[in-house]
């Protein structure tokens, strides 16, 4: 009796599991496709570099003052020395906090960049929970997000659903 009530459970919980649909999407390919996130993705990477060569201006700097500090080292008092020293680390601490402030965590590039691509994303998340309705799937699958898919079979494939939900399709394209 208890080999047959278990044989049922287990036979009741494996259709359970296939009765269930699922599919992958790419979308990173998706994003890649549409002309928003590639014009957010430009003003992030414009404005890195801006920030960027403003930190090497920074340390450019502070390097030419440590090199005048050499040159001049031997007409210096323990005490001009010990200031410029002083006005040296100051510039240094500047220059590490201004770097955590733009590149750090929730540092500025942090929630420009959110700003900008997360509109692109939910516009993204919104297409895909309108194909997994329409699709009848209980469970999407990013496939190009941290789970590692070692096999995937192509008629799971609903990247190009999602395209089509955004407008982004195109006949010819194929799924890579």
């Amino acid at each position: 009796m208890k080999k047959l009530i278990f044989l049922f459970l287990a036979l009741f919980s494996l259709s359970i599991v296939h009765a269930q649909k699922f599919g992958y999407v790419d979308t990173d390919y998706v994003l890649s496709k549409m002309p928003e996130y590639k014009e957010a993705q430009t003003e992030i990477d414009k404005l890195s570099m801006g920030w960027q060569e403003e930190i090497q201006e920074m340390s450019r700097s502070i390097k030419a003052m440590y090199n005048e500090l050499q040159a001049e080292e031997v007409l210096l008092t323990a005490d001009m020395k010990k200031e410029r020293l002083a006005e040296i680390a100051k510039k240094e601490t500047d220059l590490k906090d201004y770097q955590k402030k733009i590149f750090g965590f929730e540092g500025l590039f942090f929630l420009k960049k959110k700003e900008l691509i997360k509109p692109v994303q939910d516009k993204v998340f919104d297409a895909v929970e309108r194909v997994c309705k329409e699709q009848r799937l209980a469970i999407m699958f990013d496939k190009s997000g941290d789970l590692v898919m070692i096999y995937t079979d192509p008629r799971h494939d609903y990247t190009d659903y999602v395209l089509d939900e955004l407008g982004l399709g195109d006949p010819n394209d194929v799924v890579k």
